[in-house]
C-alpha cells in the first residue's frame, strides 16, 4: 500500500493535473498514468542492466532504442515531447509484447489520450520527482491501488488491490515450485502472479546474493539456480491470469505489471471465469486468489458446471477453484467471513465439500481492517488441497498485520505474520509444538502470581473507593491510600501486559479436529474454536455488598439527622 506521505501528495497533485488537463474519466487518468509509469520503469530497468554489465566488465547490448528511452525524450520542449511520445514512443510501446501475449493483444487498442503538451511535461516531471526506483516496493500496483481509491465504485465492485504483504504471506504458505502451473482466476492487477514469480526467483537464488530490506523483501533475486527448461517454463507456461474488466484497463495494467517484473510473455486475458464459456478444468497446480465479493451474479450467465443452488460470487469462485485445480493442486484464497459461518444450505454444502471430499489444510482469520480504506469486511484465508483427506485443521487467529487497522493503515510494530509463517512451516513438527507449549506453560506460570496479586489489589482499590465515599468531610486518609493503591495496580498491569501479549501470541495457533467441525455444521470460524484466556474480574461478594449497603444507610441516616438539626 502507498504509505509514504510525500509520494501520496505527489500522486494527488498529478491526479489534479490530469483532471484539469481534460482527463475527467478517472479510468482514463489511471491508464495514462500507468503507460507513463511503465515507460519510466522500462528505462530504469535498462539503466540497471547497464550498471550491472559495467560492474561485471561485460559488454552491454541495449534493449531499448535510444530515441524511445525516457531519459532521452523527457528533456524535449513541450510541443516536441508530445509529438515524439504520441507519434513514435507510444506506437513502439504498443509493439513490445511477445507474439500471443496478453500485452500484444490488449495494447493494440490502447490510446494515448494526453493531448496538451503542458500536461505531458507536468506528468513527466511529477513521475521523475517520485523517485520510484528508490521506493523498495511494488510501486506500480501500490500507485494503482491508491489511484483506484479515488473511484466511487472501488469499494462496490471489489476492484481494490490485495495488500502486498498479504500476497507475500499467502505465496510463502503455498510455496510454489518450479514446473508448477500457477493461476489467478480474478487477477486484478496481477499481484498474486507477480508475487509467485518473485518467490520462485528468490528460492532459486543463492542466499548469499540476496539482500532483504526493512520490510523483509528480497532484492537481487536472479533465479540463476533454475535450469534452462525450468526458466523457459516459467516464462512461457507457469502463469495464467484472467479478469473480466471489459474496458481492458485491468488487463493492460496487469500485463504491464507482469512484464515489468520479468515475465516477458504474460498470459493475462479477458474472461468471465464464472461464465458458460470458461471451461478450464484440472489445469492448475497452484491457485492464489482474492475473488471479488460483489454479492449475487446473474444466474443465467453462470456456468452449468457450477452449482445452481447459489448465485453468491464468493461461493461460486470456490467451486470454480476446485474444478480448475488438478488432483493434489493447492489453493490459498481470501474469502469474506460469511463463507466460514453462513447458515444457508449453499454455505454449509460448500464447507462440507471442502472438509469431506478434499483436504482443508488451514484457516487464517485476518483482522477486520486489512482492506481498509476500501472495505471494512472481515476476511479469512482458506488453504486447501484438491482430492486429499482432511484430518485435523490448522488455525491461526491473526490480530495484527503490521499496519494500523484504521483507514490510514500506517506501519506499526505489531505484526503476527512472521509468527504465522513460522507456525505454518512447522505445523507438523512435534518438537516445535512441544517447545511452544512449554513456553506457553512457563509464561502462564510466571503470570499466575501476578494475576492473584492483581485481584488482591483490585479488592483493596474497591475497598478504598468505598471508604473514600463514606469518609467524613475533610478526611483525606482514604483518598491518599487510594492513590497509592492505584499506582501499585498500574505498575502491576505494566508488568503483566507483555506476558499476556506473549500468551495471546502463542495461543493464536491451534488445531481443530474434523469431527468437531462436522458437529458444528462445518462452521469454520476461528472464534468458535479458539480458547481465549480471560482475566478473572474482581467481584465483591454478596455479603460485602450487603454490609456496604448497611454502612451507606447508616451514613445517610447521620446526614439526615444533621440536616434536621439545621432546620
Amino acid at each position: 500500500m502507498l504509505t509514504d506521505p510525500r509520494l501520496r501528495s505527489q500522486v494527488d497533485q498529478l491526479w489534479e493535473k490530469f483532471w484539469s488537463g481534460g482527463l475527467t474519466n478517472p479510468l482514463d487518468a489511471i491508464e495514462q498514468f500507468s503507460y507513463l509509469l511503465f515507460l519510466k520503469q522500462l528505462d530504469e530497468a535498462e539503466q540497471r542492466r547497464q550498471r550491472l554489465a559495467t560492474m561485471r566488465k561485460q559488454s552491454f547490448t541495449p534493449r531499448i532504442p535510444e530515441p524511445m528511452r525516457w531519459d532521452a525524450w523527457n528533456k524535449y520542449q513541450a510541443g516536441v515531447m508530445l509529438a515524439h511520445v504520441r507519434d513514435q514512443v507510444f506506437p513502439w510501446f504498443r509493439t513490445l509484447g511477445v507474439s500471443g501475449s496478453s500485452f500484444e493483444r490488449y495494447m493494440q487498442s490502447a490510446e494515448f489520450k494526453i493531448n496538451k503538451p503542458s500536461l505531458l511535461v507536468e506528468a513527466v516531471n511529477a513521475i521523475d520527482a517520485m523517485r520510484i526506483s528508490e521506493q523498495n516496493q511494488d510501486v506500480q500496483g501500490d500507485l494503482y491501488e491508491y489511484l483506484l481509491s479515488k473511484l466511487n465504485t472501488a469499494g462496490r465492485n471489489g476492484q481494490f488491490r490485495t495488500p502486498r504483504h498479504i500476497i507475500r504471506m499467502m505465496v510463502k504458505m503455498l510455496n510454489p515450485k518450479p514446473g508448477e502451473r500457477i493461476g489467478d482466476l480474478a487477477a486484478g492487477t496481477g499481484g498474486f502472479l507477480v508475487g509467485a514469480y518473485q518467490h520462485l526467483l528468490e528460492q532459486a537464488t543463492p542466499q548469499a546474493q540476496l539482500q532483504y530490506d526493512e520490510e523483509g523483501w528480497a532484492h537481487g533475486a536472479t533465479g540463476e539456480l533454475l535450469t534452462d527448461e525450468q526458466r523457459r517454463f516459467l516464462q512461457e507456461q507457469a502463469f495464467r491470469g484472467y479478469d473480466n474488466d471489459s474496458g481492458m484497463t485491468m488487463l493492460r495494467i496487469g500485463s504491464m505489471n507482469l512484464m515489468l517484473h520479468g515475465i516477458e510473455s504474460p498470459r493475462f486475458f479477458y474472461f468471465d471465469t464464472l461464465g458458460k464459456e470458461f471451461r478450464e478444468a484440472s489445469d492448475y497446480d497452484v491457485i492464489l486468489m482474492n475473488p471479488p465479493f460483489k454479492g449475487a451474479v446473474d444466474k443465467g450467465d453462470v456456468s452449468p458446471t457450477l452449482p445452481s443452488t447459489t448465485t453468491k460470487s464468493e461461493l461460486l469462485f470456490l467451486h470454480l477453484i476446485l474444478r480448475a485445480l488438478d488432483q493434489g493442486g493447492r489453493c490459498a484464497v481470501i474469502v469474506p467471513d460469511g463463507v466460514l459461518f453462513g447458515s444457508s444450505g449453499a454455505h454449509v454444502a460448500l464447507r462440507k465439500l471442502l472438509v469431506e471430499s478434499h483436504r482443508l489444510d488451514g484457516v487464517v482469520s485476518m483482522p477486520g481492517g486489512v482492506f481498509k480504506p476500501y472495505a471494512g469486511v472481515s476476511t479469512a484465508v482458506l488453504l486447501f488441497t484438491r482430492g486429499a483427506t482432511t484430518g485435523r485443521i490448522w488455525y491461526y487467529d491473526m490480530e495484527h498485520d503490521g499496519f494500523t487497522l484504521d483507514d490510514k493503515r500506517l506501519p506499526t510494530a505489531e505484526n503476527d505474520i512472521a509468527d504465522l509463517l513460522a507456525c505454518w512451516a512447522s505445523r507438523k513438527d512435534t518438537a516445535f509444538d512441544t517447545a511452544r507449549q512449554a513456553e506457553l506453560a512457563g509464561l502462564r506460570a510466571e503470570a499466575a502470581p501476578l494475576k492473584v496479586e492483581r485481584l488482591r489489589l483490585e479488592a483493596e482499590l474497591d475497598r478504598l473507593k468505598f471508604a473514600r465515599a463514606v469518609a467524613p468531610e475533610g478526611d483525606a486518609t482514604a483518598g491518599t491510600a487510594l492513590e497509592r493503591a492505584q499506582a501499585e495496580i498500574d505498575a502491576l498491569r505494566a508488568r503483566l501486559a507483555p506476558l499476556q501479549s506473549q500468551i495471546n501470541r502463542l495461543s493464536r495457533q491451534f488445531w481443530v479436529e474434523k469431527a468437531q467441525v462436522a458437529a458444528n455444521r462445518y462452521d469454520l470460524s476461528a472464534s468458535r474454536y479458539r480458547q481465549v484466556e480471560r482475566d478473572e474480574p474482581y467481584q465483591a461478594s454478596p455479603q460485602l455488598t450487603l454490609e456496604r449497603l448497611r454502612e451507606l444507610e447508616r451514613a445517610m441516616g447521620e446526614e439526615m439527622i444533621a440536616l434536621e438539626g439545621l432546620l
